[in-house]
């Protein structure tokens, strides 16, 4: 059973989607794939509690920059 039938934000619908997650942890970015329910409405994403628990181990990696399993998908810049 889901947690929120409707999006607790606007009400709107919930589905459940693959989506992409970005995570900073210092100086280092993750790109994950993930499940979410995303409304149909808004773009609310609601994550699972053990993704969620995911989230702040890599986080927490990505800031001791514990990145060696991590796999490289290039180089980021900033443009000002």
């Amino acid at each position: 059973m889901k947690p929120f039938d409707k999006c607790p934000v606007c009400g709107g619908e919930l589905v459940e989607k693959d989506v992409e997650k970005l995570l900073k942890g210092g100086i280092h970015v993750a790109v994950l794939k993930v499940r979410a329910d995303v409304c149909l409405q808004c773009g609310e994403r609601l994550y699972s509690a053990e993704t969620v628990r995911r989230f702040e181990q890599i986080r927490q990696k990505l800031e001791r920059q514990e990145v060696g399993e991590f796999q490289p998908l290039g180089h980021s810049f900033h443009v000002a």
